[in-house]
Protein backbone atom coordinates (compact mmCIF):
# COMPACT_ATOMS: atom_id res chain seq x y z
CA UNK A 1 0.00 0.00 0.00
CA UNK A 2 1.03 3.42 -0.44
CA UNK A 3 0.48 6.54 1.06
CA UNK A 4 1.90 10.17 1.44
CA UNK A 5 4.82 10.69 3.99
CA UNK A 6 2.33 13.41 5.28
CA UNK A 7 -0.54 11.22 5.40
CA UNK A 8 1.80 8.93 6.87
CA UNK A 9 2.43 11.64 9.50
CA UNK A 10 -1.21 11.91 10.10
CA UNK A 11 -1.63 8.53 11.35
CA UNK A 12 1.06 9.10 14.21
CA UNK A 13 -1.54 12.10 15.23
CA UNK A 14 -4.25 9.66 14.87
CA UNK A 15 -2.63 6.89 16.68
CA UNK A 16 -1.77 9.82 19.64
CA UNK A 17 -5.02 10.43 19.50
CA UNK A 18 -6.50 6.93 20.19
CA UNK A 19 -3.98 6.53 22.74
CA UNK A 20 -5.28 9.28 24.74
CA UNK A 21 -8.92 7.71 24.30
CA UNK A 22 -8.12 4.84 25.72
CA UNK A 23 -6.35 5.97 28.76
CA UNK A 24 -9.04 8.68 29.08
CA UNK A 25 -11.28 5.77 28.92
CA UNK A 26 -9.57 3.97 31.33
CA UNK A 27 -9.54 6.57 33.98
CA UNK A 28 -13.59 6.56 33.20
CA UNK A 29 -13.29 3.48 34.24
CA UNK A 30 -11.24 3.45 37.17
CA UNK A 31 -12.99 6.58 39.07
CA UNK A 32 -13.07 4.90 43.08
CA UNK A 33 -17.34 5.63 42.11
CA UNK A 34 -17.29 3.03 39.34
CA UNK A 35 -15.90 0.27 41.74
CA UNK A 36 -18.37 1.17 44.76
CA UNK A 37 -21.34 2.17 42.10
CA UNK A 38 -20.72 -2.02 40.77
CA UNK A 39 -20.67 -3.24 44.42
CA UNK A 40 -23.96 -1.38 45.57
CA UNK A 41 -25.36 -2.75 41.96
CA UNK A 42 -24.42 -6.41 43.49
CA UNK A 43 -25.98 -5.79 47.06
CA UNK A 44 -29.39 -4.15 45.06
CA UNK A 45 -29.67 -7.36 43.22
CA UNK A 46 -29.25 -9.42 46.34
CA UNK A 47 -31.44 -7.15 48.13
CA UNK A 48 -34.51 -7.64 45.21
CA UNK A 49 -33.27 -11.32 45.47
CA UNK A 50 -34.65 -11.20 49.12
CA UNK A 51 -37.46 -8.95 48.02
CA UNK A 52 -39.03 -11.55 46.19
CA UNK A 53 -38.49 -14.25 48.31
CA UNK A 54 -40.08 -12.03 50.93
CA UNK A 55 -42.95 -10.82 48.92
CA UNK A 56 -43.76 -14.59 47.54
CA UNK A 57 -43.47 -15.77 51.44
CA UNK A 58 -46.42 -12.55 51.87
CA UNK A 59 -48.44 -13.80 49.35
CA UNK A 60 -48.87 -17.15 50.92
CA UNK A 61 -49.78 -15.98 53.59
CA UNK A 62 -52.43 -13.46 52.61
CA UNK A 63 -53.70 -16.60 50.68
CA UNK A 64 -53.87 -18.72 53.76
CA UNK A 65 -55.18 -15.87 55.77
CA UNK A 66 -58.06 -15.47 52.84
CA UNK A 67 -59.18 -19.35 52.89
CA UNK A 68 -59.11 -19.26 56.62
CA UNK A 69 -61.54 -16.07 56.72
CA UNK A 70 -63.56 -17.84 53.56
CA UNK A 71 -63.80 -20.84 55.77
CA UNK A 72 -64.57 -18.81 59.11
CA UNK A 73 -67.47 -16.98 57.32
CA UNK A 74 -68.84 -20.25 56.02
CA UNK A 75 -69.45 -21.81 59.54
CA UNK A 76 -70.50 -18.50 60.87
CA UNK A 77 -73.62 -18.69 57.97
CA UNK A 78 -74.00 -22.15 59.05
CA UNK A 79 -74.46 -21.17 62.77
CA UNK A 80 -76.30 -18.69 61.83
CA UNK A 81 -78.79 -20.69 59.97
CA UNK A 82 -78.65 -24.09 62.19
CA UNK A 83 -79.09 -21.24 65.30
CA UNK A 84 -82.25 -19.95 62.64
CA UNK A 85 -83.80 -23.48 62.22
CA UNK A 86 -83.38 -24.32 66.29
CA UNK A 87 -85.33 -21.38 67.37
CA UNK A 88 -88.09 -22.62 64.48
CA UNK A 89 -88.62 -26.15 65.05
CA UNK A 90 -90.09 -28.35 67.46
CA UNK A 91 -89.00 -31.46 66.65
CA UNK A 92 -87.02 -32.90 69.73
CA UNK A 93 -84.78 -34.76 67.47
CA UNK A 94 -83.95 -31.70 65.02
CA UNK A 95 -83.39 -29.78 68.28
CA UNK A 96 -80.72 -32.52 69.71
CA UNK A 97 -79.14 -33.25 66.00
CA UNK A 98 -78.77 -28.92 65.42
CA UNK A 99 -77.94 -28.89 68.88
CA UNK A 100 -74.83 -31.36 68.31
CA UNK A 101 -73.80 -29.39 65.22
CA UNK A 102 -73.67 -26.48 67.15
CA UNK A 103 -71.40 -27.48 69.35
CA UNK A 104 -69.22 -28.53 66.32
CA UNK A 105 -69.01 -25.73 64.12
CA UNK A 106 -68.62 -23.86 67.32
CA UNK A 107 -65.56 -26.12 68.11
CA UNK A 108 -64.51 -25.55 63.97
CA UNK A 109 -65.42 -21.95 64.74
CA UNK A 110 -63.10 -21.74 67.84
CA UNK A 111 -59.98 -24.13 65.78
CA UNK A 112 -60.49 -20.95 62.87
CA UNK A 113 -60.35 -18.00 64.69
CA UNK A 114 -57.29 -19.61 66.04
CA UNK A 115 -56.07 -19.87 63.56
CA UNK A 116 -56.80 -17.21 61.98
CA UNK A 117 -54.83 -14.92 64.84
CA UNK A 118 -51.52 -17.07 63.96
CA UNK A 119 -51.99 -16.25 60.03
CA UNK A 120 -52.45 -12.79 61.20
CA UNK A 121 -49.62 -12.51 62.43
CA UNK A 122 -47.39 -14.32 60.15
CA UNK A 123 -49.06 -11.81 57.62
CA UNK A 124 -47.82 -8.89 59.75
CA UNK A 125 -44.32 -10.10 60.16
CA UNK A 126 -44.00 -10.67 56.41
CA UNK A 127 -44.81 -7.57 55.67
CA UNK A 128 -42.73 -5.66 58.11
CA UNK A 129 -39.86 -8.08 56.58
CA UNK A 130 -40.98 -6.41 52.84
CA UNK A 131 -41.09 -2.96 54.57
CA UNK A 132 -37.28 -3.60 55.75
CA UNK A 133 -36.19 -4.76 53.05
CA UNK A 134 -37.98 -1.35 50.55
CA UNK A 135 -35.97 0.23 53.64
CA UNK A 136 -32.65 -1.15 53.06
CA UNK A 137 -33.26 -0.45 49.03
CA UNK A 138 -34.18 2.75 49.36
CA UNK A 139 -30.89 3.59 51.38
CA UNK A 140 -29.10 1.96 48.73
CA UNK A 141 -31.01 4.15 46.29
CA UNK A 142 -30.04 7.04 48.36
CA UNK A 143 -26.66 5.83 48.06
CA UNK A 144 -26.41 5.20 44.78
CA UNK A 145 -27.46 8.40 43.51
CA UNK A 146 -25.14 10.53 45.80
CA UNK A 147 -22.07 8.33 44.08
CA UNK A 148 -23.42 9.03 40.32
CA UNK A 149 -23.46 12.39 41.21
CA UNK A 150 -20.07 12.60 42.29
CA UNK A 151 -18.97 10.18 39.70
CA UNK A 152 -20.50 12.81 37.39
CA UNK A 153 -18.82 15.39 38.41
CA UNK A 154 -15.19 13.81 38.90
CA UNK A 155 -16.04 12.68 35.21
CA UNK A 156 -17.18 15.72 33.94
CA UNK A 157 -13.92 17.19 33.14
CA UNK A 158 -12.86 13.88 31.38
CA UNK A 159 -15.61 13.73 29.61
CA UNK A 160 -15.22 16.97 28.38
CA UNK A 161 -11.65 16.13 27.20
CA UNK A 162 -13.08 13.03 25.49
CA UNK A 163 -15.60 14.92 23.63
CA UNK A 164 -13.03 17.17 22.63
CA UNK A 165 -10.42 14.64 21.65
CA UNK A 166 -13.17 12.71 19.07
CA UNK A 167 -13.78 15.60 17.37
CA UNK A 168 -10.03 16.10 16.54
CA UNK A 169 -10.27 12.49 15.36
CA UNK A 170 -13.04 12.79 13.01
CA UNK A 171 -10.73 15.96 11.80
CA UNK A 172 -7.98 13.93 11.36
CA UNK A 173 -9.58 11.03 9.77
CA UNK A 174 -11.86 13.04 7.43
CA UNK A 175 -8.08 14.22 5.65
CA UNK A 176 -6.76 9.99 5.01
CA UNK A 177 -7.75 8.35 2.51
CA UNK A 178 -10.61 5.43 3.19
CA UNK A 179 -7.97 2.51 2.30
CA UNK A 180 -5.05 3.86 4.53
CA UNK A 181 -7.88 4.40 7.64
CA UNK A 182 -9.06 1.29 7.22
CA UNK A 183 -5.53 -0.32 7.15
CA UNK A 184 -4.71 1.78 10.31
CA UNK A 185 -7.90 0.42 11.94
CA UNK A 186 -7.04 -3.20 11.05
CA UNK A 187 -3.70 -2.82 12.51
CA UNK A 188 -4.45 -0.89 15.00
CA UNK A 189 -7.67 -3.86 16.37
CA UNK A 190 -4.59 -6.51 15.72
CA UNK A 191 -1.80 -4.36 17.77
CA UNK A 192 -3.77 -3.70 20.83
CA UNK A 193 -4.22 0.10 20.06
CA UNK A 194 -1.46 0.41 18.37
CA UNK A 195 -1.63 0.46 14.47
CA UNK A 196 0.68 3.04 13.51
CA UNK A 197 3.79 4.12 15.48
CA UNK A 198 7.30 5.71 14.70
CA UNK A 199 10.47 4.35 14.06
CA UNK A 200 12.60 6.34 15.83
CA UNK A 201 16.48 5.72 16.01
CA UNK A 202 15.28 2.43 13.77
CA UNK A 203 13.33 1.25 16.74
CA UNK A 204 10.00 0.52 16.52
CA UNK A 205 7.63 2.46 19.24
CA UNK A 206 5.20 -0.27 18.73
CA UNK A 207 7.07 -2.48 20.06
CA UNK A 208 10.85 -1.37 20.81
CA UNK A 209 12.55 -3.72 18.46
CA UNK A 210 15.36 -1.84 16.77
CA UNK A 211 15.52 -3.14 13.08
CA UNK A 212 18.97 -4.77 12.04
CA UNK A 213 19.90 -6.40 8.79
CA UNK A 214 17.50 -7.36 6.32
CA UNK A 215 14.95 -6.11 8.02
CA UNK A 216 16.77 -2.07 8.18
CA UNK A 217 17.83 -2.52 4.58
CA UNK A 218 14.55 -3.57 3.26
CA UNK A 219 12.65 -0.21 5.42
CA UNK A 220 15.95 1.89 3.53
CA UNK A 221 15.23 0.53 0.28
CA UNK A 222 11.57 1.68 0.48
CA UNK A 223 10.39 4.27 -1.05
CA UNK A 224 8.67 7.20 0.70
CA UNK A 225 5.11 6.63 -0.33
CA UNK A 226 5.28 2.92 0.21
CA UNK A 227 3.66 1.67 3.60
CA UNK A 228 6.04 -0.01 5.80
CA UNK A 229 5.51 -2.56 8.71
CA UNK A 230 7.51 -3.66 11.40
CA UNK A 231 8.61 -6.99 10.94
CA UNK A 232 8.29 -7.79 14.73
CA UNK A 233 4.57 -6.46 15.69
CA UNK A 234 3.12 -5.81 12.01
CA UNK A 235 2.03 -2.09 12.87
CA UNK A 236 2.57 0.91 10.33
CA UNK A 237 5.97 2.09 10.80
CA UNK A 238 6.04 5.85 10.19
CA UNK A 239 9.36 7.61 8.79
CA UNK A 240 11.02 10.77 9.58
CA UNK A 241 13.90 12.36 10.27
CA UNK A 242 14.00 10.53 13.48
CA UNK A 243 14.35 7.29 12.05
CA UNK A 244 17.96 7.04 11.79
CA UNK A 245 17.74 5.41 8.35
Amino acid sequence: MKASPADQEQLLRLQAIDTRLQQLAHRLRSLPQTAELASLGERDTAVRGRRAEAIGTLEDARTELGRIESDVEVVEKRIARDGDRLTHTSSMKDVQALESELVSLRKRLSDLEDAELIVMEKVEAAEAHVAEIDRERAELAESTAALEAARDEAAGGLGTEREQAERDRATIASTLPDDLLRFYEDRRVRGGGIGAALLRQRTCGGCTITLTGSDLEAVRRAADEELVQCPECDRILVRTGESGL
